[in-house]
């Protein structure tokens, strides 16, 4: 087991040097730089190479992957030059706003998922599984902005019973603190319909999924030692045949996980919610490199953590996993 998880932080330091090496090649290469958006008209060749010397950013390209590795080593993720204020100031707020968005999104689609999908799969062959295929089908096949414009159009235009977007009332002073920004009923209120887009698209996976597995499990030998014993039916779906049907979704979780940090674009963007996907194309829109790249280094981070986590989780899970 310490030679597994030895083997694995290797594998991710590895991983973690390739995403950040390439990362930095990729912005290098886009064309433009800050001047392209942000000077006045009329600025002097002189002016233009003076702003980017300031930015560090007529260094030898070598000079500059050393200069931003340190950076992050130090925990400094750069200064924004549409914001003119460290990267990490800003993003910190974001990160945060869309945390709480995609984690409330997809602890509901897993949680209702996972229990939905192990109940197909124990009337499997039945219309009951027929009816919840198509439905889970249906989530699949509707995109995110779809759902959320649905959403709006029912709820918000139609009965009036949520706000159309943001993340607070319009002229609201922003809460002081941490604790006081999300734990109270005005976020809660704003977070509920982005939210609900996002589990009604999450939520197929975990269904089909889940469906799947127990299925394949139910096929095995100590379920029917289980019905021998007279246990109910809800009983041997829920704490026998589910529990070893919850391997699979180890890692679908942690995938699933890191790729909807990028992914809540769309949501983010239909219901004007200030997240970090927003941030994140508006920074590329504008050629403020350091805000984007930091925003896509916070984004790779959460994924390359979560598939960490994931293989380590799924020894436990499984332990045949360790001899292999």
């Amino acid at each position: 087991m310490r030679k597994f998880i030895i083997r694995r932080i290797a594998y991710l330091l590895l991983t973690y040097w390739a995403f950040i090496t390439v990362l930095f090649v990729i912005f290098r290469m886009t064309p433009g730089d800050p001047t392209t958006m942000y000077v006045v008209e009329g600025m002097t060749e002189a002016e233009r190479q003076a702003t980017l010397e300031r930015y560090g950013l007529t260094d030898p390209l070598h000079i500059q992957y050393l200069n931003y590795v340190g950076d992050l080593l130090r925990g400094d993720l750069g200064f924004s030059y549409r914001y003119n204020t460290s990267v990490a100031s800003i993003l910190i707020i974001k990160f945060w706003n869309t945390i709480f968005l995609m984690a409330t999104s997809l602890l509901i689609a897993y949680s209702i998922g996972i229990l939905f999908g192990a109940y197909l799969g124990w009337v499997r062959g039945t219309a009951k599984e027929k009816g919840g295929l198509l439905l889970a089908l249906i989530f699949r096949s509707s995109p995110e902005f779809w759902i959320g414009i649905v959403l709006l159009s029912v709820f918000v235009f139609r009965l009036g019973w949520f706000p159309w977007g943001g993340i607070r009332a319009i002229g609201a002073e922003a809460p002081v603190g941490f604790t006081s920004r999300y734990f109270n009923r005005e976020f809660a209120y704003h977070l509920f319909l982005p939210a609900l887009t996002g589990a009604i698209y999450y939520m197929a996976q975990p269904i089909l999924l889940m469906r799947s597995s127990m299925i394949s499990v139910l096929n095995s030998d100590f379920i029917e030692i289980k019905k021998a014993e007279g246990l109910s039916p809800t009983r041997i779906v829920y704490k026998h045949a589910a529990r070893n049907s919850m391997l699979p979704m180890a890692t679908v979780i942690a995938l699933v996980a890191g790729m909807s940090i990028g992914g809540s674009l769309v949501i983010e963007t239909v219901f004007s919610w200030p997240g970090m996907g927003r941030e994140m194309v508006e920074s590329v829109h504008h050629n403020d490199y350091p805000m984007a790249m930091g925003a896509f280094f916070l984004m790779g981070t959460v994924v390359i953590f979560m598939n960490f986590l994931a293989d380590i989780a799924y020894v436990y899970l499984d332990p045949r996993v360790r001899y292999d």
